[in-house]
């Protein structure tokens, strides 16, 4: 039979309710995977169950507690005498809150009778299709989704009919350029030619192995959920179940759980960031997507690049989302070639896994820092605090210039309640400062240290040697970070005594006696201090939760200057001015035009510090002096 393609569909998203699936107590017979579609068949039997009942109602609960985010139905009436005149795709729609499309197959008992389908989704096109059908008419209902597309079909009883009809619903689908699903009632059995005829451009996804007809002991497998794999798709089959329901229906519902191959342009989702900076070695971390496994191929010449993988005890870090690789042992001084590879991995089971497209980053470079070099330019923000908009105007007053380092002192997450605080951040610092061929140093501030998520904030930014502080040498200048922590006393009630900041601050001023004495330290011709909260020049009276512990070890220490934020106003404190041995300059907040951007540039021997605000006032250019 000539196809006849219809563009009218009757009831075409007849009802979508707005409410999301809400999944019933028993949905936690059926765990989902992350990064999984659920898929879902059903012949519904015009709603009537084997008591004979005519029971819509316990249909919508079995679809809320299966949670799919399609379900193809077959047998569905609209207005019928026999189902009691009733709309039963409208009822699941409003049931459970999903977009509701109907294709009826032929007039039946006062309404009408064929398939139906509910999305999650709104549908992007819908169209259905003729099938063979001498005693019934028989249709096809396709639904394309932004991502797929699904057929669903109720076909004949006849055999040639049926070998007829998937060689005709095979051939609408080959035009898509996504993946498509078939699901239904196929009246075929697993050694049928039908079913032998999808196999050649089709997967079977559902298990037919397990029967799904009739309901009640079933015997037969004759519904069926398929994958198109004729243009080159594929899917990694997680689950496929056959739902134990023997009452609602003559048929048992089935669904099946698959990851698609993620287009190669969608799975990378930021750009590479250069973390943990030193003379011999970088550590590179970008972020995907999907499940990955992933590489850096670098080396000195851009045609000849080794490849380095990440590997904890034997196993290679894959099959996540957050991508670390410290390359070591590099040359200092040297210009390096790189590129961040990442392979989508659609199924990763103990002995067998699938992946998905190889991507590359674009070729980059990056420089390993020089320990005899006495040249930099390092550009340092503080307080930023989601204010994007203010840091994309500071970072235009500064970034003609080339720059070696960006730190970020504290505060520039805000706090941490969802993963999402801290991507869209990297999603709008990492491009602009160029971080994948800069790299960047964060400290922590206090707002960092609140939220929900903020335990794993230290998951997306590297540590410099694992901590939270840390001291580096770029050239022969020594800097010395250090994490402040919140700025309330432990025992506040807000912190529900889960704080321990005060041990974190002992173990820092343990750290500072054994930096100051060590010969990296001794041995630089500048030295400077960054942290967040200022331990010099609080108010009488404030808390101020580092002065008492870090200030006695610090007194007197060679420090040339001491880069501090928090109070969100600009400040200078000269030298000796409350007991310091080094100037204290305090960054400005995220407010017009207080946001301000540090500069500290190396020529020689000659250290300037140099800060800006908003408006792109000069509010300090200062030469310091030679240390001693």
């Amino acid at each position: 039979m000539k196809t006849t393609i219809l563009l009218l569909i009757f009831f075409l998203t007849l009802f979508h309710s707005g409410a999301q699936p809400v999944s019933l107590q028993e949905g936690n017979r059926f765990p989902q995977r992350e990064n999984t579609r659920r898929i879902m068949s059903y012949n519904i039997h015009h709603g009537r169950g084997m008591d004979d009942t005519v029971d819509i109602e316990r249909i919508g609960k079995l679809i809320l507690a299966v949670n799919p985010e399609v379900v193809g139905l077959q047998e569905v009436d609209s207005m019928t005498n026999r189902s009691g005149n009733i709309d039963i795709i409208r009822l699941l729609s409003e049931q459970t809150g999903m977009y509701a499309t109907f294709g009826y197959s032929i007039l039946h008992d006062g309404g009408k009778y064929g398939n139906g389908m509910l999305t999650r989704e709104k549908p992007a096109a819908v169209k259905k299709i003729d099938l063979p059908g001498a005693t019934e008419a028989r249709t096809a209902l396709i639904v394309e989704l932004e991502k797929y597309v699904v057929v669903n079909t109720h076909l004949s009883l006849t055999g040639e009919e049926r070998l007829q009809s998937v060689k005709i619903i095979t051939e609408a689908v080959s035009g898509y350029n996504k993946p498509v699903f078939l699901i239904g009632d196929l009246n075929a059995t697993p050694d049928s030619a039908p079913i032998e005829f999808l196999r050649k451009g089709w997967q079977i996804l559902s298990n037919p192995k397990q029967p799904t007809s009739p309901s009640v002991n079933p015997l037969n497998t004759i519904d069926y959920i398929f994958g198109y794999t004729a243009k080159g798709e594929t899917y990694a089959r997680y689950k496929a179940e056959v739902v134990d329901e023997p009452v609602a229906s003559d048929h048992r519902p089935l669904f099946a759980d698959i990851r698609l191959k993620t287009p190669a342009s969608e799975v990378m989702r930021t750009i590479p960031y250069l973390q943990n900076p030193g003379s011999d070695e970088m550590t590179v971390m970008w972020l995907t997507h999907v499940p990955a496994r992933s590489w850096v191929e670098y080396g000195t010449d851009s045609t000849r690049l080794q490849r380095v993988r990440p590997f904890l005890e034997g196993v290679m870090v894959a099959n996540n989302k957050i991508h670390r690789v410290h390359l070591s042992g590099l040359r200092p001084g040297t210009k390096y070639y790189y590129r961040v590879v990442s392979q989508e991995i659609t199924r990763y089971s103990s002995y067998y896994k699938e992946f998905g497209d190889t991507v590359r980053s674009d070729l980059k470079t990056f420089t390993t820092w020089n320990d005899k070099a006495r040249d930099f330019r390092v550009i340092v923000y503080n307080d930023l605090h989601s204010n994007m908009t203010m840091f994309h105007k500071l970072h235009a007053l500064v970034e003609e210039k080339p720059y070696d380092l960006v730190i970020f002192n504290g505060d520039c997450f805000d706090d941490v309640e969802v993963e999402g605080d801290i991507v869209n951040r990297l999603l709008a610092y990492t491009p602009r400062i160029k971080s994948d061929e800069v790299p960047s140093v964060f400290i922590r501030g206090n707002h960092e240290t609140r939220g929900e998520y903020s335990l794993h904030l230290w998951d997306y930014l590297g540590r410099m040697r694992g901590r939270s502080y840390s001291a580096f040498s770029l050239g022969d200048t020594r800097f010395v970070l250090l994490d402040c922590g919140e700025d309330k006393p432990d025992s506040h009630e807000v912190y529900y005594g889960m704080n321990d900041f005060t041990q974190h601050r002992i173990d820092q001023a343990n750290f500072l006696k054994e930096e100051l004495e060590s010969g990296a330290f001794t041995q630089a011709t500048k030295r400077i201090l960054i942290h967040h909260i200022p331990i010099f020049g609080v108010n009488p009276g404030s808390f101020s939760p580092c002065s008492d512990l870090w200030i006695p070890v610090l007194k007197g220490a060679p420090f040339d200057i001491s880069l501090n934020a928090h109070t969100h106003r600009f400040r200078v404190i000269e030298k000796g001015e409350v007991g310091n041995n080094f100037p204290v300059i305090i960054g400005g907040g995220n407010k017009e035009p207080d946001g301000t951007v540090m500069v500290l540039e190396k020529k020689g021997d000659r250290l300037t510090v140099e800060v800006i605000n908003a408006s792109g006032e000069r509010l300090l250019k200062r030469v310091l002096p030679v240390t001693d």
